[in-house]
Order: C-alpha cells, then structure tokens, then sequence
C-alpha cells in the first residue's frame, strides 16, 4: 500500500514516475476517509478534488523539491495561506491567513501538496490536543487516551499512516511527548536550524522551535534539511546540513549518559524507566557504553527559570488577548494562568532565570566533554485519559501547574538542545513509551545517527503500527 511507504521511498517512486502523486493523493485521502474519525488527526481538511486536481498538475510540473507531489498537513499554530489556521482557539475558528509563515512557505517551496492541518491544543498549551474548535485527537493505540501535543495531531495522523511525514514544533516537549505517546519519532533540533518568522520578539524568543516528524530517522533527517537553514531577518541562525546523507556512523564506543529520573526529581509511573533502560541496552549491543549519571544540575533550579521566561514570553505576546475582556473570555484558564503568571514578574526575577539558564548551558556542555549523548524519558507518564485536561499526580505525587508532569523536558528546552524522541517499546496495557536521545548544541547530525542506529535494530514504527 502507497500509505506504508516511507516518504523517502514515496518521494523516489514520484521522481522516476513509477507513480503519480495523483496515486498517491488519493491513497492518502482514501485512508484518512477511512481512518482519521478514530483519532481526528486532521482537521480543515480541502475538498478530495481540489487536492486531485493540484495532484495531476504536479504530475505534469518540472519537480520543486523532495516533497513534490506529496500530500501534507500543517500543524495548525503554523500560518498557511488560503487555507484555515486556528491555533485551536474560538478567537481564531474562522481565520484563512494571506500569506505562509516561513515554515509553510518553505515546504510548499519543496513541492508539498497542503490537504488540511493537523490538530493541536488551544494556543499549543498542554500536551494534551484538544480544544473547542476541533475536540480532542486520540491515541492510534487507544482512542480512549491522550495522543499528547501540541503536535498530537501530527503524531496521530503519521502513525496511522494518514500522512508520509509531518511538522511539528516544540516548546516544552511538544515533538518528543507525541512522538513517544504514538511510536513515532520527533526531533526537537538545536535552537536556531529551524529559523522563527521575523515577526515580534526574535531575540529573547528562544524556548521554542519547528521541527520533524517521521515514522523514520531517514524520513526525518529529509524533512529537517527542507526546513532547516538560517532565515537572514532573524538572529541565532545554524548553517543547513547533508543530515540524511550522514546517518551511517557506528555507535561503537560511543558513551551516553543515562539521566533517569534526575535523582528522584521527575515523579515516574511505573515501568517508564525500564521500558527507556531496554531501549537503551539497544544500543549497548551495538558498542555504545550507557553509564548512569548524578543530577548535573539542581532540577528546581531548571524549573524556576523555565515557568519564569516561559511566562514572561506568553504574557508579553499574548497580553493583547488578554487585554480584551471579549477574547480573554475565550482563552483556555491555562492561557490564562501562563499570562498572569507574567504580568507580576519583576525585572530582577527575569535576569535571575536567564542566569540559571546559563549556568545549566554551561554545567550540560561540561557534561558533554565526558558523553557522546545523554539520555532521559520523553515523558512521565503513559498515554492518559482523553477525557483528562492533564494528569494531576504522578505515582501519587501532585502536580503544581498544568504542565509540571512534564517537566522531563525541560532541561532541553531551556538550552535549545538536539533531542530525538525514538520508541522505546511498549508497556504492560500496550501503550508506547519514547526515550530522548540528546546532544550538544549543534550536534543534530550525531544525534540523528545514533538514532538510525537504534531505529534500524528496532523499527517499532512498522514492528508495532496500530491495531484497526
């Protein structure tokens, strides 16, 4: 079937036309008739014939790029012109932007055929997606449970093979937490590959960043090299790379520090870190050596600077919603919370968190003197209730914020480093669980080859896909 193809092998076949992208499209819009109800993934999806027809003149084009003639769906935080971008917010149920955010622009650029959005929490708040324009999407292995986010669409529609590849973005987790949640892989890239529009703050903006998705590293490291690339009106940018020309590099005598649960600080839910020590001895049989290691940095610390420039950037960009009683009573009580939680922050508060975060930066590259890699869980806890907002406690811990069941993540995002989010395997009730695999800023390429590696003697993707 054309839907469990890889994108590489889909992108190979349309380029030697051995197949048309009209065959293609209409193998994907068959399976998302016949699949995405159990899950709504995609969300605003075009009408079957406009996509057809877009289709046969691609067939008939000079080819554009490795995504010619490929269907694909937009999370839904990324501006697509023509077509609807809700951000999952009631404010914004009925908005059809004018013009592409760079990220759009450049994988029309590469031939891509946009067929709709793939659904995401209100604003990307919560790795939960659900919202009021478009409910929730559910777990391919359990539509009872949660897919994760905010590229909970993105990880849905790729495992249940509704789409060959998908963009996702990450601020805190949310590539790695539905990739995990769904066996996919995403890839949280160095902050600066993935350049941010020149719209609004660009300096002080550095927590998040667009990345790939995949149901391959190969697949993955294609996609990153059409989105990747500095953006010459915004600062902080990283060269574009030959990634996937470069992922054949043993792992033999590779050293990967296993953080864990960071001593005791990031509350688990039973068999999470044995599923990620299983994944791990993977690559043990390969020649890597995993050793454990001691927290490198206090977690409280991590936490305090990130919830203090996390709601420092969201207060200040969304104070405008706030600021109108009309749309503040549309925004989600996080949405809320998050801006409240930055109109009181004094300017000492700020600099004390940017300087914690550049004590962590320094005390992790230190880190990477001694390791190749680290290594922690991508989430705490397995697939939840779909009928959840977000878990409350862990292994009868309480959470403090909507977000803390996901502090795991964290200490990649607060430095902007590499991290893979592979599939680590399965638990007891058959739900998936994924293990970060991280590196040193700029070490994408690395960290990319030691997940071929891994995923080659795995392939849970395609040895685990969703029963229908």
């Amino acid at each position: 079937m054309l839907t469990h193809l890889t994108a590489t092998e889909l992108s190979a076949r349309i380029a030697a036309r051995e197949v048309s992208a009209a065959d293609v499209m209409t193998a994907f819009l068959d399976r998302i008739e016949a699949a995405n109800a159990r899950v709504n993934a995609i969300v605003s999806l075009r009408p079957r014939e406009e996509l057809l027809a877009e289709a046969r003149a691609a067939d008939e084009a000079p080819r554009q790029g490795w995504l010619h003639g490929m269907p694909f769906a937009v999370k839904d935080l990324t501006e697509t012109r023509g077509l609807r971008t809700t951000h999952g917010s009631p404010i914004h149920a009925g908005h059809v932007p004018k013009a592409d955010d760079l990220l759009a622009a450049r994988l029309r650029a590469a031939g891509a055929i946009f067929i709709g959005k793939t659904n995401t929490p209100e604003w990307g708040m919560g790795s939960h997606s659900f919202n009021p324009v478009f409910g929730a999407t559910l777990n391919p292995y359990d539509p009872t449970r949660a897919a994760g986010g905010s590229s909970g669409g993105a990880a849905a529609a790729l495992a249940m093979r509704l789409v060959p590849v998908a963009d996702g973005s990450d601020m805190m987790g949310s590539l790695r937490n539905p990739a995990a949640f769904c066996n996919v892989y995403g890839f949280r890239p160095s902050f600066g590959r993935v350049p941010q529009d020149a719209q609004g703050d660009t300096f002080l903006s550095t927590l998040s960043t667009a990345g790939p998705m995949a149901r391959t590293v190969e697949d993955l490291s294609r996609l990153l090299e059409v989105i990747a690339g500095p953006h010459p009106e915004t600062p902080f940018g990283l060269p574009g790379e030959s990634f996937a020309d470069r992922l054949d590099r043993p792992v033999r005598g590779l050293r990967i520090g296993w953080l864990a649960d960071w001593g005791g600080a990031y509350a688990m839910e039973p068999g999470i870190l044995e599923t990620c020590e299983d994944a791990l001895r993977v690559l043990e049989e390969q020649g890597a050596i995993v050793e454990r290691v001691e927290p490198p940095f206090p977690a409280e610390r991590i936490w305090d600077a990130w919830v203090r420039l996390r709601a420092m950037l969201n207060s200040n960009a969304m104070r405008p919603l706030y600021d109108d009683p009309a749309q503040r009573a549309q925004l989600k009580p996080e949405a809320v919370w998050e801006i409240e939680q930055g109109l009181g922050l004094a300017p000492e508060a700020v600099y004390a968190a940017s300087v914690a975060r550049s004590e962590w930066y320094a005390a992790a590259h230190r880190l990477f003197a001694r390791y190749d890699a680290l290594a922690l869980p991508a989430a705490q806890v397995w697939p939840f209730p779909a009928d959840w907002r977000w878990p409350q406690e862990i292994a009868g811990r309480k959470m403090d914020t909507y977000h803390r069941w996901m502090e795991v993540v964290i200490p990649v995002s607060l430095i902007g480093l590499p991290a893979l989010s592979v599939p680590a395997g399965f638990g007891p009730a058959g739900l998936p669980m994924g293990l970060q695999l991280i590196g040193a800023h700029g070490q994408d390429a690395a960290v990319l080859a030691m997940g071929q590696a891994y995923h080659r003697a795995t392939d849970w993707p395609t040895r685990r896909p969703p029963q229908e």
